[in-house]
């Protein structure tokens, strides 16, 4: 039983980025280290000395649940580091987190993210964690997993057009924000009533996208590899049909989209190198004119920098010709001439059957 409710804390802490449960701790430098925590930030600035006379930036990064990352502003002389327990402003109240970024690697982040380090509207550091703040925020953590069976089950009830995906409680525990995916808006006053009389603590429902649910969720992609939404990503891009037609994928709608439903991200990795590479080939509309008959596109080789061809009478032969060679035909074919035929540049003749091996079955409907 005890290596039950350890197991189950663990859970619930891994969600802040520690791998192990908290004791505790003042500081968590060493559990909560970058090999375990998808929102820990390398500072590469670290160990770069400022001047003397240099004052020290005065914000510094906090990450709390999953993706969730806020700066605060520190108002008096402690120093503090990345790792370390910290209570913070919350709304209403105090939120405990985990630091994640200091000095000047946060004035960075911050012009990154749009965010002038000079407004008042910052919130505040309150001060290191103490051993009280740390007690309350692992009962608050702890109290998320049978929060959420309840939540559901009262959402059920009221017959709400909604989804539950995750609950955050505050650090002090007297706040708890339940986020939600819905397709139309949502009359959830009377459920906010409802949960506030069951878990007597204020409520906030907070909206979130499918792209990030599926981070909350997680899970594992077609790569057999975690996904990346749950791992490392924490910005979701848009993702459009373009990305897959520059990298010559088929527009199959079941392998392009992610478990969210949505197109994949990691359609975006390679999209931009693609149309770098693209930029050099000649259009595919072109028809290279030869004695034996007219050679039309089929598919290409970015990398490898050829193009596939076959006769318009003979879908039984296709011909890999490097971009160079292709170039040249289409300059003579642009003075009236025409080349003997397409073996002579042909650097990979293949058959139909070995085709159909190569690029799929999928993208050969178009032959029969």
């Amino acid at each position: 039983m005890e290596e039950i409710n350890n197991k189950n804390i663990n859970d619930s802490f891994n969600t802040r980025g520690c791998c192990h449960p908290l004791k505790n701790q003042e500081k968590c430098d060493v559990i909560t280290s970058h090999k375990c925590s998808k929102l820990d930030a390398y500072n590469w600035l670290k160990n770069i000395e400022q001047p003397g006379s240099y004052k020290a930036f005065d914000c510094i990064e906090v990450r709390f649940k999953n993706s969730r990352k806020e700066f605060f502003r520190i108002t008096d002389d402690t120093e503090y580091v990345e790792g370390e327990i910290v209570a913070v402003e919350g709304v209403p109240g105090h939120d405990i987190g985990i630091v994640s970024l200091t000095g000047e690697a946060t004035r960075l982040q911050m012009l990154k993210k749009n965010i002038n380090p000079l407004i008042d509207t910052i919130k505040k550091v309150y001060r290191k964690a103490k051993t009280t703040d740390i007690e309350k925020w692992i009962i608050a953590v702890e109290n998320e997993d049978k929060t959420m069976v309840k939540a559901k089950k009262i959402a059920s009830e009221h017959k709400l057009n909604l989804k539950l995906n995750d609950v955050e409680y505050q650090g002090d525990n007297t706040k708890a924000v339940f986020y939600y995916t819905a397709d139309d808006r949502v009359d959830f006053r009377m459920l906010i009533k409802t949960l506030a009389d069951e878990f007597k603590v204020r409520i906030e429902m907070r909206q979130i996208g499918v792209r990030q649910e599926a981070s909350r969720l997680g899970g594992i992609g077609v790569c057999g590899r975690e996904l990346c939404c749950s791992t490392w990503l924490t910005n979701f891009k848009s993702v459009s049909t373009n990305a897959a037609r520059v990298q010559q994928l088929s527009m199959n709608p079941q392998k392009l989209a992610g478990q969210c439903s949505k197109l994949k991200c990691c359609l975006n990795y390679e999209s931009d190198s693609y149309a770098d590479a693209l930029k050099e080939f000649p259009s595919t509309d072109f028809v290279l004119k030869t004695t034996k008959g007219d050679g039309i596109f089929n598919k290409m080789d970015v990398y490898k920098k050829t193009i596939w061809y076959n006769y318009a009478n003979d879908y039984s032969n296709f011909f890999e010709i490097p971009i160079d060679k292709v170039k040249e035909i289409i300059k003579i074919n642009q003075k009236g001439g025409k080349v003997p035929k397409l073996d002579d540049y042909t650097i990979k003749k293949e058959t139909k059957k070995d085709f159909e091996n190569f690029i799929g079955q999928d993208d050969l409907t178009r032959f029969d």
